[in-house]
């Protein structure tokens, strides 16, 4: 009986994971469709987003069922509980991703980025991507899986040093933000105003895109801690 819990609640692991990889590459190929004024691979981003949602929806499915059916205490609750949150912010950086080939899309054939954002918006893609991986290796830990987290409120440490992490890389990414607007605020700035929104809404997109990794990297700390950071520095303490 506890074999078959253990292979449902496993389920679950598997569908976050399988989540954050597509939002890892959705943001990927955004930004590449994006850089290379690519149509067809910015319409494949944005027609993949349904995929993304239905997922979270079989999160969803799985976990309430769980709630329902096996009554879950202690470690399996705090599980579940953190599946509900991370499914949803991985839900939500899809959702960013796609909005990041519309812009594109909108803009198309012309170059949606200007020139002199080029560099900037590269580097904050850069950043984004890296948060994505850290999140999907957290997630596919050995130590996440069922009968393998730690029971006396110590974090793995593999969990925690990639969890610690997340924190300088969300720091360079508010730091490339403000640069961002630096920029576009700055009086060299000669683009027009339509660049300037679109150079705007993309800064938005990845630094919130980094945000919600950060909330997804602070349930997976509740999960082998059963305590929530104040901040996400706080996760390596």
């Amino acid at each position: 009986m506890r074999g078959e819990y253990d292979a449902e609640l496993q389920q679950v692991t598997r569908l976050l994971v399988a989540m954050a990889d597509a939002v890892r590459a959705a943001m990927s190929q955004a930004t590449a469709s994006l850089l290379a004024g690519n149509r067809e691979l910015a319409e494949q981003v944005v027609a993949q987003d349904a995929l993304i949602d239905n997922s979270h929806g079989r999160v969803e499915e799985r976990v309430y069922g769980l709630l329902a059916r096996r009554a879950p205490v202690a470690l399996d609750l705090r599980l579940l509980v953190a599946a509900l949150h991370i499914a949803a912010d991985l839900e939500r950086m899809g959702d960013l991703a796609a909005n990041v080939a519309k812009v594109g899309l909108r803009r198309h054939p012309a170059p949606a980025v200007a020139a002199s954002l080029r560099d900037i918006i590269a580097r904050m893609a850069a950043v984004a991507d890296r948060i994505a991986a850290k999140i999907s290796a957290v997630l596919a830990a050995p130590d996440m899986a069922p009968g393998r987290r730690p029971a006396d409120g110590r974090p793995a440490e593999s969990i925690a040093v990639d969890a610690a992490t997340l924190g300088l890389d969300d720091d360079e990414m508010d730091r490339l933000h403000e640069g961002l607007f630096g920029v576009l605020l700055g009086a060299a700035w000669r683009d027009g105003v339509e660049a300037a929104v679109d150079g705007a809404l993309l800064g938005r997109c990845y630094e919130r895109f980094a945000d919600h990794a950060v909330n997804a990297g602070r349930r997976v700390y509740f999960l082998v801690t059963g305590r929530l950071p104040q901040k996400i520095g706080d996760l390596g303490n």
